[in-house]
């Protein structure tokens, strides 16, 4: 690589002294002789420049795409750099609700359902209502903290399918580079500013099972709250209504509420509200994820596929995706379930067991008689 890029720039130095020669005047010549000269002098500098430039820029590995990515490599380091940073403010977002969630749930909603529901209810909204609490905290710092995985760097000898070009080594099948991260990630699916960082082979199925659990965990704090939200909304509403009403004609005054009632009033509605926002936009998001899920893809590779399809598609051929093994085998191989006790001990409860494979082999569906476009 050093004895490369002094050559490159040793011969640019070149190029450019030679044009500078071009540029010098040459004594000799009077009058028209000298525009003459100088009008053909100028439009051999201008075509000594484009040659430069094309020696340069255009050749077997750089064409205009390339060069069109150079130029615009500056947008791309302020976008990658704006979004690492903002991942850190998206972790302390989503810890910050979660938290004052909760606190409003033990705050005004248990309260509440001790004090009304029977004693079963009860029972069976403090073991649901922690079970989830607890499969999202630890699903959540899992995926957070937990490395996707890149190839390693010590061993040259490993299946490759191509060469990273920013990296400059081999990358394993299904893998792709981040240019947030800066580096190479094994089964690639996207970088996660939620997560503040990437979504790979090693963390992909915390990811999911975050996704899956806060999910469900919304829907329950919606259901849970919904008579009290409604009480809290019309208790709100009436008292701004007599509250304006008052202010214009001078009549008996809004009842008046506690602190803590107008706080409970508030909190509930806030509480409602929110997590109905967040179960609608995440449940779509993990209703995405388990499409691709079932169908062996990741969200990078189902970009990659589409046009794959429609190219083979021309062609008159079919796209066959080499690492789809059939819907159930496809969620096994992504929640590391190997035997039925498995679906409780990883997937209903806490698990930090490592998921199937390496990310660097992988098995394919595909062989010589079985191709993938037929």
């Amino acid at each position: 690589m050093g004895s490369s890029w002094r050559w490159q720039l040793s011969r640019a130095m070149r190029l450019a002294l030679w044009w500078c020669r071009l540029c010098c005047p040459q004594r000799g010549g009077r009058g028209g002789g000298d525009k003459l000269w100088t009008r053909g002098r100028l439009s051999e500098l201008w075509s000594y420049g484009k040659v430069l430039l094309k020696s340069l820029y255009f050749n077997s590995l750089n064409n205009s795409d390339t060069l069109l990515d150079c130029a615009f490599e500056p947008v791309y380091w302020i976008v990658d750099n704006v979004t690492r940073w903002f991942g850190v403010v998206f972790v302390c977002l989503v810890i910050l609700l979660t938290t004052s969630v909760v606190a409003i749930v033990y705050l005004f909603v248990l309260p509440t359902i001790f004090s009304t529901y029977p004693v079963h209810w009860v029972v069976w909204h403090l073991c649901y209502g922690h079970w989830l609490l607890i499969m999202v905290v630890f699903h959540y710092y899992k995926a957070a903290t937990t490395s996707p995985g890149q190839p390693p760097k010590d061993k040259i000898h490993i299946p490759s399918v191509s060469i990273c070009k920013k990296c400059i080594t081999p990358k394993p099948a299904r893998t792709h580079h981040c240019s947030i991260c800066n580096m190479c990630v094994l089964k690639m699916d996207h970088h996660c500013p939620w997560l503040n960082n990437c979504v790979g082979h090693f963390n992909h199925r915390y990811f999911f099972s975050f996704c899956l659990y806060m999910m469900l965990g919304c829907i329950y704090c919606s259901i849970s709250s919904r008579d009290m939200f409604l009480e809290a909304y019309s208790a709100i509403e009436v008292r701004l209504d007599d509250s304006s009403h008052f202010q214009s004609y001078y009549q008996t005054p809004p009842p008046a509420y506690t602190f803590r009632e107008t706080t409970a009033h508030k909190s509930i509605v806030f509480l409602w509200v929110l997590t109905s926002s967040v179960a609608v936009a995440l449940g779509g998001l993990t209703l995405w994820h388990a499409v691709l899920i079932s169908r062996g893809e990741t969200s990078v590779e189902r970009h990659i596929n589409r046009k794959e399809t429609k190219r083979l598609k021309e062609k008159g051929k079919v796209f066959r995706n080499p690492y789809h093994h059939g819907k159930i085998n496809n969620w096994k191989l992504l929640l590391g379930v190997e035997k039925k006790s498995h679906w409780v001990t990883r997937f209903l409860l806490p698990s930090s067991h490592l998921p199937c494979g390496d990310g660097i082999m992988w098995d394919s569906t595909v062989t010589r008689r079985d191709p993938m476009a037929i």
